[in-house]
């Protein structure tokens, strides 16, 4: 039997964002880990990544987050991604005791392209994301221009949480 001369087809780059978040331990430090891991996943290239920011929790206690937003470049399936942002979680001991538990790191897949979703382990664009200058904030910085499908330009979004307290850190 012949061999086949056809290379097997690549998987065109989509690009995702990624809400991070932790408020236990050395959050700056995991949340530096984070970055690093999200950068070397395979197929994926960290494109863009926001300020720190800090925050208070939102419908949990504990004390306050540091958040940040990533673009990233990927030919991961938007399951696949959830899979390996889950994996990052569980790598900084994330624990999931009870919803909006405070948290080592959080990583939320907020968009995936233009792509809609409603299952029960992933809704995209993330069902939240309109109502938390926490993400907004950051994501706002990182992408300007962004229109969320179903919700909205990002500045236009982040207008309506203006009330929300988020502090910008300066670099280490």
């Amino acid at each position: 039997m012949p061999r086949s001369t056809e290379r097997p087809a690549r998987r065109q780059q989509s690009t995702a964002y990624v809400a991070l978040g932790a408020n236990l331990g050395d959050a700056r430090t995991t949340l530096d880990a984070a970055f690093v891991a999200l950068a070397r996943l395979p197929g994926t290239v960290l494109q863009a990544s926001s300020s720190l920011y800090r925050t208070a929790p939102i419908d949990s206690s504990g004390p306050d987050y540091l958040n940040a937003v990533v673009r990233l470049g990927t030919t991961l399936a938007p399951r696949a991604l959830l899979g390996a942002l889950h994996g990052i979680e569980d790598a900084h001991g994330r624990a999931r005791p009870y919803r909006n538990a405070p948290r080592t790191l959080d990583l939320d897949l907020l968009m995936h392209d233009k792509r809609r979703l409603d299952g029960p382990a992933l809704t995209l664009p993330h069902p939240r994301l309109h109502e938390r200058a926490f993400v907004l904030r950051p994501l706002a910085e990182i992408a300007p221009d962004l229109v969320v499908p179903g919700r909205g330009h990002v500045k236009v979004l982040l207008a309506h949480v203006a009330g929300q307290r988020v502090d910008k850190l300066p670099p280490c």
